[in-house]
């Protein structure tokens, strides 16, 4: 009896102690500031800080959308914005430029780039000979991703074609819609902000499923989020929590894409009807771990071969990775 009484007291006590761990790991919650761009990279954060203002979420969360990467990248780095969705290529410059002060959490986006005609010539790559192509994003990864694929299929983009750069999408609608035919390079949600202002106007080639044709060991990555350094030492377990959850955020994007694109709208990244068409398109995922890595190392090798400066002169080491 004392020796059956002695195994249930020494179980209790670890039993105890058991629980006293897990009530230690209780992660407690901080503020986070995400910074986003308009467009699919902050489509997958809207059903995580919906949580959020609901008080569902397990840290606070807030949300600042912005035109462009110049626009949330000086705020990241004076720490007035803890995690930031930016350009796969500018995650690696960044991480350059500043000697380690950022680190990449997951790739969010995958190809969102589109070949789109008014017309029906363009069928394949091939087609694109002899034609102009308006487009948008020279000097960035836009530039870059349509080189190497035309490179790829037999396309020399300074021979074969002529492409006619345009600062922002909106000049290729008004271009199209007073022509009768015409090729253009354009990202989404563009391409459906497009096709609702031009009849007519179709998708010609997906460039992320030409990518994927290449079968070259990489993805064709538009978006990652990126944190400071700083922030990701001093709260690594609420950074996992966040991870979890924005894993979460992504999924419903894609699968309820409805609720989605109302919430789009709310966020002010571009109106529902426009998201509810374009999310299908906009490639909105979540990878981490290995497979990012794989994944963003055979990009960012693309990118390195056709110019350097594209992610900051040099490829990033493995301490650009967040663990």
């Amino acid at each position: 009896m004392k020796r059956f009484l002695c195994i249930f007291l020494v179980m209790m006590l670890a039993l105890s102690l058991l629980t006293g761990c897990q009530e230690d790991k209780t992660v407690e919650a901080v503020d986070i500031r995400i910074g986003g761009l308009k467009g699919p990279t902050s489509m997958g954060l809207v059903n995580l800080m919906d949580s959020s203002e609901k008080g569902e979420a397990s840290n606070r969360y807030t949300l600042t959308v912005s035109g462009s990467a110049d626009e949330v990248t000086p705020k990241l780095l004076k720490g007035e914005l803890d995690i930031v969705a930016v350009p796969a290529n500018l995650a690696a410059v960044l991480y350059n430029n500043t000697e380690g002060k950022i680190k990449l959490l997951a790739i969010n986006t995958l190809g969102v780039q589109y070949i789109v005609e008014k017309g029906n010539t363009v069928q394949s790559f091939a087609d694109l000979k002899g034609k102009t192509i308006y487009a948008t994003g020279k000097g960035s990864t836009p530039e870059y991703n349509l080189r190497y694929l035309l490179k790829e299929n037999g396309i020399d983009p300074d021979k074969d074609v002529t492409i006619e750069w345009k600062s922002e999408p909106t000049e290729i609608v008004a271009l199209f819609s007073q022509s009768s035919e015409g090729v253009a390079f354009m990202p989404q949600p563009y391409v459906t902000v497009a096709q609702g202002k031009i009849e007519g106007l179709r998708v010609a080639l997906d460039l992320n499923s030409a990518w994927d044709e290449l079968n070259n060991g990489s993805m064709m990555v538009t978006g990652v989020l990126v944190v400071r350094s700083d922030f990701a030492e001093t709260y690594p377990d609420q950074i996992n929590e966040f991870l979890k959850e924005y894993k979460k955020s992504t999924e419903l994007a894609n699968s309820n894409v409805a609720e989605t694109a109302t919430l789009v709208e709310k966020y002010n990244i571009v109106t529902a009807a426009v998201a509810e068409k374009a999310i299908p398109y906009c490639n909105i995922t979540y990878i981490d771990g290995e497979e990012m890595k794989t994944a963003l190392e055979g990009y960012l090798n693309v990118l390195y071969t056709q110019n350097p400066k594209s992610v900051g002169g040099k490829l990033p080491d493995d301490d650009i990775y967040f663990k």
